[in-house]
């Protein structure tokens, strides 16, 4: 059998293999120092890999393997697509280091730099208003202070979490559940391609991948793998979020969970991370230090987190504001807890609407903006 030359194509010849999970095929690889050498091997070689089955060894031995990986590398590419493989040297250090790590990936945007810390920020993907502003909110200062946002590009938290890193002028990575010519959902096309632009978007599902739900938590191991700790900005006792924080934990990352309202049903499985032990943050900083990162860069300034801009308000709009909070109130409710005729809230909102300190939301509801 004549060996490529390319390392990607022999890569993704094994990665295709039904039944070939990823720790065998780094066993494989341990083993034989070089993945052109596996092609070479004896059947009886190939055998003295712990874990490795008969059929997946003789599959190896045949010869149509390498031919249909060149397809799909030529598949990649013509999509914009890279190959991205264990023994790449720009594979990122920390995923390395996991029990599982992918071992091909599929790459679209621009080469992950190997020492920036990456934090990773997940949630509900139907948010309240109240997360998906504390999400961008997080991560907008998560890179103004240097560091990097990873997330898994879903709509609600994910794609906040990676909007906020782009206008912090930071690095993020997308992890998708879909192949890497697969945007899902496909509201988020315009996001994707300003991630290819200014950051990355990666998978380890081949080509065409749907997406499918048993794909995601498959997925959660790379967000996690990627970075040095795990925030939970909000999520239910049920979501795949905390799937996120349990593979971190086993890969020994530091987990993080923001408060919500204990009347919130969104952030009953945020309070259940603290209850059990994870860091309650209130913001980027509280993130940071817990990782060392504000100490270790020597005579770096700490700074405030810059809130999301407001427009100038008088002692009467100041009240107002201060009552709406981060949750949506009624019209009815704002004016009660003022002591105000509704005729005199309506008119102080409706400015403050116009001036962009609040939003309306339907049913005469009010949250900050």
């Amino acid at each position: 059998m004549t060996i490529p030359q390319d390392h990607r194509q022999a890569w993704l010849a094994l990665y295709m293999i039904p039944g070939l999970g990823n720790v065998v095929l780094r066993r494989l690889f341990e083993k034989f120092h070089d993945v052109n050498a596996i092609f070479e091997a004896s059947f009886f070689d190939l055998m003295g890999v712990k874990g490795l089955k008969k059929g997946i060894a003789r599959k190896i031995l045949e010869r149509g393997l390498l031919e249909r990986a060149e397809k799909e590398v030529s598949k990649a590419e013509r999509t914009g697509a890279k190959i991205l493989t264990y023994q790449d040297p720009v594979y990122p250090v920390l995923l390395r280091e996991i029990h599982n790590p992918p071992m091909v990936l599929f790459v679209k945007g621009l080469e992950i730099p190997l020492e920036q810390t990456f934090v990773g920020l997940v949630g509900s993907r139907n948010p309240t208003h109240y997360g998906l502003k504390a999400s961008e909110r997080i991560s907008m200062a998560l890179a103004k202070r240097g560091a990097g946002v990873v997330s898994g590009l879903a709509r609600g938290i994910d794609a906040s979490a990676h909007r906020g890193c782009l206008r912090g002028g930071g690095f993020t990575i997308g992890v998708l559940g879909t192949g890497i010519d697969v945007v899902y959902p496909s509201s988020n096309r315009k996001l994707f391609d300003q991630m290819v632009e200014e950051g990355v978007v990666l998978s380890e599902f081949p080509m065409g991948t749907s997406p499918e739900p048993r794909n995601f938590p498959i997925r959660n191991r790379v967000i996690s793998g990627l970075a040095r700790g795990v925030a939970v900005i909000e999520a239910t006792r049920k979501s795949g979020s905390l799937i996120t924080a349990a593979l971190a934990l086993e890969q020994n990352r530091e987990i993080f969970a923001l408060p919500g309202s204990v009347d919130s049903f969104k952030s009953t499985g945020t309070h259940w991370l603290i209850k059990q032990g994870a860091r309650l943050i209130e913001n980027a900083d509280d993130i940071l230090d817990e990782l060392w990162f504000l100490k270790q860069r020597a005579g770096a300034k700490k700074e405030r987190e810059t809130p999301l801009p407001k427009g100038k308000m008088d002692s009467v709009e100041r009240t107002v504001y201060d009552i709406i909070g981060n949750y949506p109130i009624h019209i009815d409710q704002i004016a009660r807890a003022g002591a105000m005729d509704a005729g005199q809230v309506a008119t102080i909102l409706l400015k403050m609407e116009l001036n962009g300190t609040i939003r309306q939301l339907p049913g005469k509801m009010y949250v900050r903006d």
